[in-house]
């Protein structure tokens, strides 16, 4: 696809990522496969104690990739949904779907019936892999959309093949079938190439319908050297890189940074397939000489809440990788006390395969989503010195979104860069601040109030554990500020915050009303859906 007036950005875009392919790769799908020839005795994937040799990962998915191309009869181009949590078998009927030419449609476990029928609706996906519970619970979906091949996921079909489960759903099989046939079959991988469409990544979908961001292989293959040449880890000699992803995979931060980065850099990935068991992740990360961890703000509050956190070994960790959600100042300030190790904050959305920004060990500033990723581009679209949109650009940026012309043509300038939505400054130094979501900036007698602000006042009371800033209707000044608290005091009142607020805010930024909670809404990633908080209003 190419965009109006972009010759300049198709230009630097293509700049970009020869500069990150030296190797001459013609395909992701030819720099992963070249990664299991390196690291073939080396450990993958370790999930529930069980390590996955990327000899092992790279046969499993060719397995999986001639089940697709010859038993399933899928042609190059077609979609295949996933809806799986952290689980081996994500790795590989991903990277089996690719070597297939296959597009990938990642699909959130706890979609509803409504969003999960739009998603299979508008992808036009033709095959699916499911977690088998949630097959009967949305068998009358399935049915109903154009999926014709089913491939059921049990966790421990890696470990004991099963059949697949006696549900009345055409062309279901289980995964085990699917890798006996494949394997039964061969496999010669399919022709690919960067340009080729690998991932439908559908947008959170907090404000609307969610749209399918279009990212090719080369998208990804880009996301992940930026990712690498932007945050360098240090290890010792003879240390293998050992990340804890309880990230989901279907989101693009766990899929882009974690799924496809880690095979392409050849460390070891360990999946945590449900993260919100915080006591079993405090397990796993006991086990584990981990150097590293992708994280959200919400989920690190968990982990530090916890009664055994502190038996946790950091001695191996270089850090912690934040983002999906602003990080707390005071979160970050808590984990580097009891951890001895930082929290590095980046940014990155579903349309720019998870990455833009990032803090390193060379380049850090508290409070900023970093700097401008290497091979990046990014600026805003304000006076010098003043907050407003930030756009980018790079070869990690999407190519617009699925059936969506409209929606592509607003995503970007007349000059090919991409329209973040993100309201943001960018200092002397370089490093990025954002201010807030442009959508969620409140209009107070015509004073604009972001958000994030308010938010990061509230947070400095001592009795808050989390906190949400949304606009209301006001007849007297437009719209009045209503923050949701969830507070560790039973008896915090109101006036309790407005006071806090008071010492460090404008009036018009000081909340009119608070509304105590047990907990705020949140997508599977953290974030908070301040779409159902305003239904509460």
């Amino acid at each position: 696809m190419t965009l109006p007036n972009s010759k300049e950005t198709s230009e630097f875009v293509a700049q970009q990522m020869e500069a990150l392919n030296p190797a001459g790769y013609r395909s992701l799908v030819e720099a992963f496969l070249d990664s299991c020839d390196a690291n073939a005795d080396e450990v993958a994937i370790r999930c529930m104690g069980k390590p996955l040799s990327y000899r092992q990962l790279e046969q499993l998915s060719a397995a999986f990739a001639s089940y697709l191309a010859n038993e399933a009869g899928l042609e190059p181009g077609e979609r295949i949904a996933i809806q799986l949590p952290n689980l081996p078998q994500y790795s590989i009927a991903a990277w089996g779907a690719l070597r297939a030419g296959l597009v990938l449609v990642n699909t959130n476990p706890m979609y509803t019936h409504r969003e999960l029928a739009h998603q299979l609706a508008d992808s036009g996906a033709t095959a699916m892999v499911v977690l088998e519970p949630l097959l009967a619970a949305n068998a009358e979906i399935m049915a109903k959309s154009g999926v014709s091949r089913l491939i059921s996921v049990h966790p421990l079909d890696l470990a004991e093949p099963r059949p697949a489960p006696e549900l009345p759903l055409p062309g279901l099989v289980s995964f085990s079938q699917a890798l006996a046939a494949g394997t039964a079959a061969g496999f010669e991988d399919r022709p690919a190439k960067m340009s080729d469409v690998a991932v439908l990544q559908y947008t959170g979908g907090t404000t609307g319908v969610a749209k399918g961001a279009i990212l090719t292989q080369g998208n990804l293959f880009a996301a992940s050297r930026v990712s690498s040449e932007s945050f360098p880890v240090e290890l010792e000699e003879g240390q293998r890189e050992i990340v804890i992803a309880p990230m989901p995979f279907y989101h693009v931060y766990g899929f882009a940074i974690n799924l496809i980065g880690m095979p392409i850099k050849g460390g070891t990935l360990v999946p945590v397939p449900d993260p919100r068991n915080i006591d079993t992740l405090i397990e796993i990360m006991k086990s584990e000489p981990f150097t590293g961890m992708t994280s959200v703000n919400t989920l690190l509050i968990a982990l530090l809440r916890h009664p055994r956190f502190d038996e946790v070994d950091f001695s191996t960790v270089f850090g912690t990788i934040a983002g999906g959600a602003p990080l707390v100042r005071e979160v970050a300030q808590e984990w580097e006390r009891r951890t001895g190790t930082r929290v590095f904050e980046g940014y990155g959305l579903s349309e720019t395969s998870a990455t833009g920004t990032v803090n390193n060990i060379h380049h850090y500033q508290l409070g900023s989503i970093g700097r401008t990723a290497r091979f990046t581009e990014t600026r805003v679209d304000a006076a010098p010195g003043e907050a407003g949109e930030l756009l980018m650009r790079g070869p990690q940026v999407m190519q617009g979104y699925w059936n969506n012309p409209q929606g592509t043509a607003e995503a970007f300038d007349d000059k090919g860069w991409f329209r973040t939505g993100d309201i943001a400054t960018i200092d002397e130094d370089g490093f990025v601040r954002i201010v807030d979501r442009k959508k969620d900036m409140v209009l107070v007698s015509g004073f604009n109030v972001y958000p994030t602000e308010v938010e990061a006042v509230i947070y400095g009371h001592p009795d808050v554990v989390e906190c949400a800033v949304i606009g209301v209707p006001d007849e007297t000044c437009g719209e009045a500020v209503r923050a949701f608290v969830v507070s560790r005091n039973p008896d915090a009142s109101c006036e309790d915050i407005r006071a806090h607020c008071r010492e460090e805010l404008t009036g018009y930024k000081v909340p009119r009303e608070v509304v105590f909670m047990d907990n705020l809404p949140k997508s599977a990633v953290g974030k908070v859906l301040r779409r159902e908080l305003r239904n509460k209003a």
